[in-house]
């Protein structure tokens, strides 16, 4: 089947961007790995951030500088400010498509605060607002008539010349590779975090596999180095533990039952600061007892069971344990405003690089940014997909891929796949993690080599094509190494500390370090990292404005 427009990705960014990009007349496509319902979106509990008055310009400014304050230099006020502004039309529509925002007597939307804002500004339904606005996003999307492909793994991006033909796929079902022509493709992939298995917030199997296409596709990545640590996932289950907890109140205590941060600090300096008192031997709690019942099980009730399912916890009652696991990453695909340097390709949510979180993302803005850029990048790819005809297919890349299909089932294997994931996930959290030093990051950078040597020696035990799950889990490891690796050398190459990342060798922020630092893969297993010029970004814009 051919399509108009092709939305690889099923989270917020990705629905806004297939249901924007869908007409009467043309074929919209939302490829997705797993079900439609299995997202980092649907994760997302806190809240959306939005100045709901257009016409509030102290609040927009204020919106503006604390998002631009929590990117420590590194984001773009333009992408920034058209974000913000765009904020109150986006729960608007969130709204009319059926989201269910918590309000209060007057029928107004209710806003909580959140940490490193100035003001309160997070709308939220509960504690489950990104699975509520997933949820009325399909809906809309399924009215529309919007074909979901689930259960299809995105192997590679097909082009002609620069610009996109479609995408080669890998249907579970059957283990089949398949092709989807497309006119334009949008790419909403979600972030890296599942490379620290064992230690993230994230499904096990969200390791960046776009970054990987992207790479091969001569896309550049930039930002790779910012990994978000959430502070608080529950110590025993990894579950996260929404920031709504601390902005409806919520403390956090160590073992002697002291506060040691203001829980109300940006997420970089308070996983810091609780990584700092475990290192001391202390444990850290959550502690919600003086909120009470009432409150905790109106405004927190999805934590409420899962603290009980999980681990046994009364959290109105008892008090919570928590650690700091990799939740969100800045860094992805390098673009304009959604477009990329290949023509008919967009990228939005997690996996690009907008130049919006920089350093270190606001809480509260991951949702916004998903939405704002999904839409922007729908309505982009539904005008290039109108002004373009279907391009040329080069079938030889389809079998290539066919060919390391046949491969990976051929052979015979001693090797576990699930420790070396294990594995990954450990050694990137031991040593790129919080704190990071060179001595750390040359330890990472060896052993992930090796596990990359390793992965290539990789076969299915079970070589039943029918719903084999060894064969892409094989293949999301391979992408998971080459992202790791982009991960490790930009934390190198930094030397300083900012925002998210923190060098314990290098403790001061620097100037000089003002600048993204970029990635290319300029061939198999080899990168070329630079730091971005500082008019580069004006540059790809003019490109961009005069290829069209």
């Amino acid at each position: 089947m051919i399509y108009d427009v092709i939305v690889v990705g099923g989270g917020v960014a990705g629905l806004m961007a297939a249901i924007e990009a869908k007409t009467d007349t043309n074929r919209v496509a939302i490829i997705t790995k797993g079900n439609i319902f299995k997202s980092n979106s649907a994760m997302a509990s806190g809240g959306i951030n939005a100045v709901l008055d257009p016409e509030d310009k102290e609040a927009l400014e204020s919106h503006i500088e604390d998002t631009f304050k929590s990117s420590k230099g590194l984001g773009d006020r333009k992408n920034i400010t058209y974000m913000c502004k765009r904020s109150s039309e986006i729960i608007s529509k969130l709204v009319s498509y059926g989201v269910p925002f918590q309000r209060d007597e007057k029928g107004n939307i209710e806003q909580r605060p959140f940490g490193g804002a100035g003001i309160n500004r997070t709308c939220y339904v509960g504690d489950k607002t990104g699975s509520a606005i997933t949820q009325s996003l399909i809906k809309k999307a399924k009215e529309l008539g919007i074909k979901f492909l689930v259960n299809t793994y995105v192997m590679n991006i097909i082009k002609d010349s620069n610009r996109v033909c479609g995408v080669i796929s890998l249907r579970r079902l059957d283990s089949t590779v398949l092709v989807y022509p497309a006119k334009s493709v949008v790419l909403a992939g979600g972030g890296y975090a599942g490379i620290y298995r064992g230690n993230s917030t994230n499904a096990q199997d969200y390791t960046g596999d776009l970054l990987a296409v992207a790479l091969r596709a001569g896309l550049t990545l930039t930002d790779m180095e910012f990994v978000q640590f959430h502070p608080t996932g529950i110590a025993k289950t990894n579950y996260l533990v929404t920031e709504a907890a601390r902005g409806e109140g919520g403390y956090l205590i160590n073992s002697e039952g002291e506060r040691f941060v203001n829980e109300l600090d940006t997420r970089d300096k308070i996983a810091k600061a609780i990584l700092e008192q475990q290192n001391k031997g202390q444990k850290v709690y959550l502690d919600l007892r003086h909120i009470g019942l009432e409150k905790i099980q109106k405004k927190l009730p999805s934590l409420y069971t899962v603290a009980f399912n999980q681990v046994g916890i009364d959290i109105s009652k008892e008090l919570l344990e928590i650690k700091p696991v990799a939740h969100y990453t800045m860094g992805g695909v390098l673009c304009d405003m959604t477009q990329t340097k290949i023509e008919g390709l967009f990228v939005c949510g997690e996996m690009s690089a907008n130049k919006i979180h920089g350093a270190n993302r606001l809480g509260g803005n991951s949702l916004l940014e998903g939405t704002v850029f999904g839409e922007l990048a729908g309505q982009k790819a539904l005008e290039f997909s109108k002004k373009h005809e279907f391009s040329t297919i080069d079938y030889n890349l389809v079998i290539k891929d066919i060919l390391n299909v046949d491969k990976i089932f051929a052979g015979e294997t001693s090797k576990n796949f699930n420790a070396i994931r294990v594995s990954l996930g450990n050694s990137m959290f031991k040593y790129v993690g919080i704190l990071r030093t060179k001595e750390s990051l040359v330890k990472a950078f060896d052993y992930i080599k090796y596990l990359r040597n390793q992965s290539y020696s990789l076969h299915c035990i079970n070589k039943e094509r029918r719903n084999n799950v060894e064969l892409i889990s094989i293949l999301e490891l391979r992408n998971a190494l080459e992202v790791s690796e982009a991960v490790i050398l930009a934390a190198k190459k930094r030397k300083e500390s900012r925002g998210a990342h923190h060098r314990s060798d290098y403790e001061e922020t620097k100037e000089k370090y003002t600048k993204h630092i970029l990635i290319k893969e300029i061939k198999k297993g080899f990168f070329k990292l630079e730091l971005e010029e500082k008019d580069l970004l004006n540059k790809i814009r003019e490109l961009i404005i005069n290829k069209h």
